[in-house]
C-alpha cells in the first residue's frame, strides 16, 4: 500500500494550551496531508510505490532515482517526521509530561549526565536550528543516545551524509514556524519549553526499545 495519513492519536484540542486546536488541525490536516500526497505522487510507478513505512524510504534515499530524489526526501521525510511527532505527544491526563523512567531514563542519564542535561542539549538543538527543521533524540551508530537537529524535513534515518546526523530517531520536535506560530509567534524557545509538558515518555521508551531491536 502507498502512504496514508495516520489519524491523530488524540483530539485536535487535546494538547492545549501547549499546542492549540487550530494549529493542530492545520498542521495535521493540511501540512502532513500534503506531504503524504506529494510523496505518493513522486513515487508513483517506482518500486517504492507500495512502501508503507516512510522511514524505510528515508533510509534508502541513495537508491531513489535522482530526478525524484529531492521530492521524495522532502515529502517522505515530512511524512515520516510528522508520523513520529504525533505519537510522541500526549495530554498530561493521558501520560504526557513528567520525566522518563526505566531503560530510557538510565540511557539518558548515561548519555547526558542527567535528564536536565538532556533537556538543555535538546533545547539548544531546537532553538539553534536556523530556519525550518527538527530537533532529535536518536540512537546513533554506536548504540548510544545523541541529540542533534536537521534542516527542513530531513531526519537521522537519512544518514550523516544527507541529514548531517545519522541513526534511528526516537523523539522529534518540529520547529518549523507552522508548528507553533499561532500561539508563540517568533518565540520558539517558549514553544520548546512548553512542549516538555506533553512529551509521551512511555512512547519514547517504546521507540528506544524498538530501535535497539
Amino acid at each position: 500500500m502507498s502512504f496514508t495519513l495516520p489519524p491523530l492519536p488524540y483530539s485536535a484540542a487535546a494538547l492545549e494550551p501547549v499546542i492549540d486546536a487550530k494549529t493542530m488541525e492545520i498542521h495535521h490536516g493540511k501540512h502532513h496531508a500534503a506531504y503524504v500526497a506529494n510523496a505518493n505522487k513522486a513515487l508513483e510507478g517506482t518500486q517504492w510505490a507500495d512502501q508503507s513505512c516512510p522511514f524505510t524510504i528515508c533510509a534508502q534515499l541513495g537508491d531513489i532515482p535522482e530526478k525524484i530524489r529531492t521530492a521524495v526526501r522532502n515529502n517522505a521525510g515530512g511524512h515520516a517526521n510528522h508520523s513520529l511527532f504525533w505519537e510522541v505527544m500526549a495530554s498530561p491526563s493521558s501520560g504526557g509530561g513528567g520525566t522518563p523512567s526505566g531503560q530510557l531514563a538510565a540511557e539518558i542519564d548515561q548519555a547526558f549526565g542527567s535528564f536536565g542535561g538532556f533537556q538543555e542539549a535538546f533545547g539548544a538543538a531546537a532553538a539553534g536550528r536556523f530556519g525550518s527543521g527538527w530537533a532529535w533524540l536518536y540512537l546513533d551508530s554506536t548504540g548510544k543516545l545523541a541529540v542533534g537537529s536537521t534542516a527542513n524535513q530531513d531526519n537521522p534515518a537519512m544518514g550523516q551524509a544527507v541529514a548531517g546526523i545519522g541513526g534511528k530517531p526516537i523523539l522529534g520536535l518540529d520547529v518549523w514556524e507552522h508548528a507553533y506560530y499561532l500561539n508563540y509567534q517568533n518565540r520558539r524557545p517558549d514553544y520548546v519549553k512548553a512542549w516538555w509538558g506533553v512529551v509521551n515518555w512511555a512512547k519514547v521508551g517504546e521507540n528506544l526499545a524498538r530501535a535497539k531491536g
